[in-house]
């Protein structure tokens, strides 16, 4: 007997859990940094999607789409607008001057922003870096709604490659993570933490470097570095350590936690 075209539906929605694609965007306005090419021509590099070198996040966007997400960017500061149809919105290591001479930093009006579309079912993911190499003082404006706060330091320092168990993060049992066992997070900074906001990951010295919370419907995880952009999901890591399986049990975590409905009014 043929099945009906609602019942097809309703089957890759069992199967699938989800029956269109989930976007998830990655900021590219706070986080806005440049290089010159060989030929000297400006370019976009660092945290980026399309990005295929080691400082870019091709791997992990690869990783999203195995999951059925659609990737999209966001090249101005968050509206409700332009936030619309977003699931999962990435802010990765906002500029400092060091890093860009005009740099769009984190206004209260761009947090209020964000923070509405995460009330409503949106999924936020805030990526610093250590103090040096990040812009935090705009960042916790952001952080500061979700009872959350970058600190001025760097944990799990990690001097070069014959030191990498500086950078090891011992995973068990976590509501996030549930197939890596041993991540590598160097160079991070603490993150404090108040109301209902919990650690999600520690460093060797106990202090949280990534944590989470749920804000009205929707869910925020921060981490305190880029952590996962091509360079540590690539198999350059020594045996034992598995961002690679870290990247995808977290894309998997944030498609599942998505309230928004996916794939309305897409950020080109």
């Amino acid at each position: 007997m043929k099945r009906s075209f609602f019942g097809v539906i309703v089957s890759l929605y069992l199967v699938t859990g989800t029956v269109m694609a989930q976007t998830v965007t990655l900021d590219y306005f706070f986080n806005h940094e440049t290089h010159q090419t060989k030929g000297r021509q400006t370019e976009r590099f660092h945290y980026l999607w399309e990005d295929t070198a080691n400082s870019g996040f091709s791997v992990w966007g690869d990783i999203f789409r195995s999951k059925g997400a659609t990737l999209s960017r966001l090249d101005t500061a968050p509206t409700a607008a332009n936030l619309k149809g977003t699931a999962v919105y990435i802010i990765v290591d906002p500029d400092s001057r060091k890093e860009n001479p005009n740099p769009n930093y984190i206004q209260q009006a761009d947090a209020d922003n964000i923070a509405r579309w995460v009330k409503a079912g949106g999924v936020l993911i805030m990526m610093a870096n250590d103090s040096a190499n990040v812009e935090l003082n705009h960042f916790n404006v952001l952080a500061a709604k979700f009872g959350m706060h970058f600190n001025n330091d760097m944990q799990s320092h990690v001097i070069d490659d014959a030191h990498f168990e500086n950078g090891a993060v011992l995973i068990s049992n976590n509501p996030v993570f549930k197939t890596s066992k041993k991540a590598f997070i160097k160079d991070a900074c603490s993150i404090g933490l108040s109301g209902r906001a919990k650690p999600l990951l520690k460093a060797a010295n106990g202090t949280a470097i990534a944590a989470i919370t749920k804000y009205g419907k929707g869910t925020v995880i921060a981490i305190g570095d880029p952590w996962l952009y091509n360079e540590y999901v690539n198999g350059r890591l020594p045996a034992g350590f598995d961002n690679d399986k870290a990247a995808a049990d977290l894309a998997v975590y944030v498609l599942s936690q998505c309230k928004l409905h996916p794939n309305r009014n897409m950020v080109n």
